[in-house]
C-alpha cells in the first residue's frame, strides 16, 4: 500500500521516517519529495508497505503524531491525476474566460 505523509519538518530524513513506520511492519520504500531546484524537502513524502493490514495500522497509529516537532498527516495515497486530462475536461485553471480590454 502506498501511504502519503504530510506536514514533515524540513529536517526529517528518509531514515527517521522509515524507523517510525517500521514499528508497524515491513517498509519497502521511503521517498521524501524535494524541490527540484533547491533540493530542499517540500514537506511531504510517500511510504510503500507491502502488507495492507500493517499499512493501515501505521496510518491509524501515526496520523496526527509528532515527528521532529510537527504533527504529521498520514493517509492512503491517492493516485496522481493526469493534469492534461483535467484541462481537457474543463477542470483546473488556465486561460479561458472573456477578454478584457
Amino acid at each position: 500500500m502506498n501511504i502519503y505523509v504530510g506536514n514533515l519538518a524540513s529536517d526529517v530524513s528518509e531514515e527517521s521516517l522509515r524507523q517510525a513506520f517500521q514499528t508497524f511492519g515491513k517498509v519497502d520504500s521511503v521517498t521524501i519529495i524535494k524541490d527540484k531546484f533547491t533540493g530542499e524537502s517540500r514537506g511531504f513524502g510517500f511510504i510503500e508497505m507491502p502488507a495492507t493490514a500493517e499499512a493501515q495500522s501505521a496510518i491509524n497509529g501515526l496520523n496526527g503524531t509528532e515527528l521532529n516537532g510537527r504533527a504529521i498527516t498520514v493517509n492512503e495515497a491517492r493516485p496522481r491525476q493526469d493534469r492534461r486530462a483535467e484541462r481537457r475536461q474543463g477542470k483546473g485553471g488556465g486561460g479561458g474566460g472573456r477578454r478584457r480590454w
